[in-house]
């Protein structure tokens, strides 16, 4: 017998419909989480090779990369309103990423900032990957 490799195509969300896709779920919680400075739930959504990165760091480091984390973060409105005006999710197999790109202008003219998230899909699982 041989065996057939199936090959999904990549899959392309844009938008509202990303906030209904589990990675969607997955990033805007964490965002939240994180905004929180509810680290522990946060980890929760990431693989568990991120985890075990994470409870391998020093105390320091943990503290010190929770206030940066928490500092860049959003709320949970702002991330999804974010998503909705902005963001590509694009779906390739077992691997997802999520791309927020925002221009901002202003007196002194525009600048842009891009997000990316990367996730491994699972079925319905969505976790948040390096």
């Amino acid at each position: 017998m041989k065996a057939v490799a199936a090959t999904a195509a990549k899959t392309e969300i844009k938008g509202a419909a990303i906030l209904d896709n589990p990675c969607g779920k997955a990033s805007v919680k964490q965002m939240g989480l994180v905004h929180a400075g509810n680290m522990e739930e946060a980890n929760k959504l990431t693989t568990k090779e991120m985890q075990d990165q994470w409870k391998a760091m020093p105390a320091k480091d943990r503290t010190m990369m929770t206030g940066m984390m928490k500092e860049m973060s959003q709320t949970e409105q702002a991330y999804a309103a974010d998503i909705k005006a902005n963001g590509v999710l694009v779906v390739d197999g077992s691997n997802a990423t999520l791309t927020v790109k925002k221009t901002e202008k202003d007196k002194n003219g525009s600048s842009t900032s891009t997000m990316t998230q990367n996730f491994k899909v699972d079925g319905n699982q969505c976790m948040i990957a390096r």
